[in-house]
């Protein structure tokens, strides 16, 4: 019963991977005529898990109809052979019983098959369950990569300088996205990271939030290495706005104060106003109480852009990081987010990716990331100057782009 229980809850798994894969990617779906296509492949799987539950009921009718056929039979047998011994006859028991005896050994039978029925009852139940925590365990006793020290570092206050020291990184363990990085970063400097896509630039700042620790080399936060760092509180000091934002089922006001809580009113729209969005969430039916519903699916992609500005205003980080915030928007929400993101990163140590190179001019200092290595290292203004540069490529090929259209 438990290896039916373990091979049935894996094909259960198996069905539900098709409704989290295929529900979220509906209009995927839909676009490419594909529904045929996905019904088959849930069917599929459920018949899957419908072959193995049936076998489970299969193997249960036929093992406890089988148990209790032996249990009552063997009450059936005992009849069977003292019946004549009560009547007074010599029987395959012995001499003749008297009632009293005959009575005395039902019950005591009894005793004993009653704790077999239960035990036979409880064998479905509990391999049931045991399985089932089999399962869960598995996700319980996994350890987590990312750990902090017996006795970490509260940095108070947080500066901002960060140093990368001879960096490498790769997340199998075999290919390395980052090879031998190295750079430094003073309080309140702007860090442009531009260059090819997979170069490594997404790895830098996932580095810097401690998703990940590096495989060699170090990274220091104040001079203070990231792995000593107390976890929590240094993320509360990292802010980050995302290409794709990511907003909660909920209202509005919840979204923004989603990492400060017990922010009043009067803080949350003074972070919207920073944000250039309080203008366009007044407009809205309910103002703040809004709901925005899953991934905020009823605003448009700048909308959304400029509350995940909001709330990282609200939070008020040391260190902000800027993954292609304007890359999905319109030119006009672009000017829009882009005054936002300008007021957002004052006094700030911040890391911007960006393949619009036009939204890191103002950087302080701009990163060419290449296969994993620093190729390039300075402000605009030297960098466009450089001779066959990778920077002055790009930027000659965004230039003619944009005269094309």
């Amino acid at each position: 019963m438990e290896r039916l229980f373990l091979r049935a809850w894996r094909r259960w798994s198996s069905l539900t991977d098709v409704l989290s894969d295929t529900i979220p990617g509906m209009r995927v779906v839909q676009a490419f005529d594909q529904g045929g296509r996905e019904v088959q492949r849930f069917g599929e799987r459920n018949r899957g898990a419908c072959n193995e539950f049936n076998r489970i009921h299969a193997s249960w009718t036929t093992f406890w109809p089988l148990l209790m056929f032996v249990v009552q039979g063997s009450v059936v047998a005992i009849w069977v052979c003292a019946l004549p011994g009560l009547l007074g006859n010599d029987s395959v028991l012995g001499p003749p019983l008297s009632a009293g005896t005959f009575v005395s050994f039902l019950l005591y039978t009894t005793m004993f098959t009653a704790p077999v029925e239960i035990v036979g009852q409880m064998s479905r139940i509990m391999n049931r369950a045991t399985s089932s925590a089999h399962r869960v365990f598995e996700v319980l006793d996994s350890r987590p990569q990312i750990t902090e020290v017996d006795d970490p570092v509260r940095l108070t206050p947080v500066r901002g300088r960060i140093e990368f020291r001879d960096v490498s990184f790769g997340y199998d363990g075999v290919r390395q996205v980052l090879r031998g990085v190295s750079f430094v970063v003073e309080p309140g400097e702007m860090i442009g990271l531009v260059g090819p896509s997979g170069g490594g630039k997404s790895t830098i700042v996932n580095l810097i939030s401690r998703f990940y620790d590096v495989q060699s080399g170090s990274i220091t936060v104040d001079g203070v290495d990231l792995r000593k760092l107390e976890l929590g509180h240094y993320r509360r000091q990292v802010g980050m706005v995302l290409q794709d934002p990511y907003l909660f089922h909920g209202s509005i006001l919840d979204n923004i104060r989603y990492g400060m809580e017990d922010a009043s009113l009067d803080e949350v729209v003074a972070a919207a106003r920073v944000a250039n969005a309080h203008d366009f969430i007044c407009e809205l039916t309910h103002g703040y109480a809004t709901v925005v519903g899953e991934r905020g699916h009823t605003l448009s992609g700048g909308e959304r852009q400029r509350i995940s500005i909001a709330r990282a205003v609200l939070e008020n980080p040391r260190i902000l990081i800027l993954d292609e915030a304007t890359s999905a928007v319109d030119t006009e929400t672009e000017y829009e987010v882009q005054q936002a993101m300008d007021r957002l990163v004052e006094g700030r140590t911040v890391f911007a990716i960006a393949h619009r190179l036009s939204t890191v001019r103002r950087a302080t200092r701009l990163l060419v990331i290449e296969d994993g290595r620093i190729t390039e290292s300075g402000p605009h203004r030297d960098l466009v100057m450089r001779e066959g540069g990778t920077y002055r490529r790009l930027h000659e090929l965004q230039h003619s782009l944009h005269e094309a259209n």
